[in-house]
């Protein structure tokens, strides 16, 4: 996957935090210097460098998947779970703040935004966890041949960002903190009725009311949801098919009215099979088994 834009050739760099208080989320520009901002270009480079490294070709970001602490995937920019960070890629005149760093408590992370000499913007973050420490530190340095306490309030950058939005994607190199960036728990609750309404158009022998309710409440199933709705597979799923799927994988359900209708207590279960995550194997005979995957890739026809 190609980078939409040039960080061997950068015009210009805009340094900024994200606070966190009473009125929700914001973002503010702070001045800095050609110094700060050629580190934010190094610290872009080794970015996009280990994500090159990792893989040419990374897995699209799915809300269910369990990913590694760092992993190279990614999420088109259009999509509803990228929502705050497209606002963020796409805000024009942010305000600036030269005291913004007075207070670091409700920090949540820091960000450049920069252009290259073809005008193609890009964005990259860093969750804010390592510097909130360091303001909170006693720091010592060398002033001629004595020790001494600093007194100055220091913000320490880190060595690489965790994720880069272009004008196409969103490139994620820690997952984990592009989903507390992105409110992505806060999202994917809120897109639980969308959700819904897009998958039983797919199922319209399924009753989903039951389900719908448990997935308002209950952050995992609205994920297992946004997932399912993703993968756009759940219009080629067969009634009888889906009926003998819960059957054999203890998923209870029952009829009424016509429809496939969820037992009460096993919403999670239907759900973590609509995402292709519980299978049942029966390699010893008479003795089935059934699993649930914590991770779901496809294998192709070689079983690659």
């Amino acid at each position: 996957m190609n980078l939409d834009f040039d960080l061997d050739n950068v015009r210009s760099v805009e340094f900024g935090i994200g606070r966190d208080d009473e009125n929700g989320q914001s973002f503010v520009r702070i001045p800095v210097d050609s110094g700060v901002q050629d580190a934010l270009k190094d610290m872009a480079q080794v970015t996009w460098a280990k994500m090159e490294h990792q893989d040419d070709n990374p897995s699209r970001y799915e809300p269910s998947e369990k990913h590694s602490a760092e992993e190279y995937i990614y999420l088109p920019l259009e999509d509803e779970l990228a929502r705050r960070m497209q606002q963020l890629y796409e805000a024009q005149n942010l305000p600036s703040d030269s005291a913004a760093l007075n207070d670091a408590s409700g920090i949540f992370c820091y960000f450049a935004r920069m252009t290259d000499v073809q005008g193609k913007r890009l964005t990259v973050l860093r969750r804010a966890t390592q510097f909130k420490g360091i303001l909170k530190s006693r720091l010592i340095r060398f002033v001629t041949d004595a020790l001494q306490i600093v007194e100055d309030r220091v913000f320490k950058l880190d060595s690489d960002f965790d994720l880069i939005i272009d004008s196409k994607n969103v490139h994620i190199l820690r997952p984990s903190a592009f989903e507390f960036a992105g409110a992505l728990q806060d999202a994917v609750l809120a897109a639980v009725p969308q959700n819904i309404k897009s998958v039983q158009n797919d199922l319209p022998f399924v009753d989903f009311s039951g389900v719908e309710s448990y997935a308002t409440k209950h952050p995992r199933a609205a994920r297992y949801l946004a997932s399912i709705r993703t993968q756009k597979e759940t219009k080629k799923i067969d009634r009888r098919a889906l009926r003998r799927c819960c059957a054999e994988n203890g998923v209870e359900i029952k009829v009424v009215n016509g429809k496939i209708a969820v037992q009460s207590g096993h919403e999670i279960d239907f759900l973590e099979l609509l995402d292709r995550r519980r299978y049942r194997l029966e390699l010893v005979k008479g003795s089935p088994e059934r699993f649930k995957a914590a991770s779901r890739r496809k294998l192709d026809a070689k079983g690659n």
